[in-house]
C-alpha cells in the first residue's frame, strides 16, 4: 500500500473485519497517536502465541501505523528510514543473504533469522542489504 492509501489499511483484507476483543484491547493498549512500534507488535505477538502477520491484519483492520521497523527501513521521523549501508559485510552474513533471498528480495522474516543465527543485530542484516542494494520485503507485519 501507499503513502495515499493511509488509513485505509483495512482495505488490504476484504471480508475479514472480525478482531479478537482481548487481542484488539493488547494492541490499543500500546497505541499512541495512532502508531504502535514494531518492537511493540512483536512483544504482543510473542507474549498471545501469534504470527506477527496475526498482529498485521489486526493493526491493518484497525487502520493503525506501524513505526520504528527493526530493520530501520520505515516508521522514523523526520527521515522515515534509517538504516545506513554497511561499509564491510562480513562474507557469512553475505552467503546467508544470499541463500534466504526469494525472487530476489530478502524477506524480513528471513533478515531476522539471519540477524538471531549468526548473533547479529537486526540493523546490521539490514544495512548489509542496502549495501547489496537488495530489498527487504515483505514485512512480516504486512507494511509498505
Amino acid at each position: 500500500m501507499t503513502h495515499a492509501d493511509k488509513g485505509k489499511y483495512f482495505q488490504k483484507h476484504p471480508g475479514q473485519a472480525k478482531i479478537d476483543d482481548i487481542l484488539q484491547q493488547d494492541i490499543l493498549q500500546k497505541v499512541k497517536n495512532n502508531n504502535i512500534a514494531c518492537p511493540a507488535a512483536e512483544e504482543i505477538a510473542q507474549r498471545k502465541g501469534v504470527a506477527l502477520g496475526e498482529i498485521g491484519i489486526a493493526l491493518d483492520l484497525l487502520n493503525i501505523n506501524i513505526t520504528e521497523c527493526q530493520l530501520g527501513l520505515f516508521g522514523y521521523s523526520p527521515q522515515k528510514k534509517i538504516v545506513r549501508p554497511a561499509k564491510e559485510i562480513a562474507p557469512d552474513l553475505k552467503q546467508a543473504i544470499n541463500d534466504a533471498l526469494s525472487g530476489g528480495r530478502l524477506p524480513c522474516a528471513a533478515a531476522w533469522a539471519i540477524a538471531k543465527q549468526l548473533n547479529l543485530p537486526r540493523m546490521k542484516v539490514s544495512a548489509a542489504c542496502e549495501t547489496l542494494q537488495i530489498k527487504i520485503k515483505p514485512c512480516q507485519l504486512g507494511a509498505f
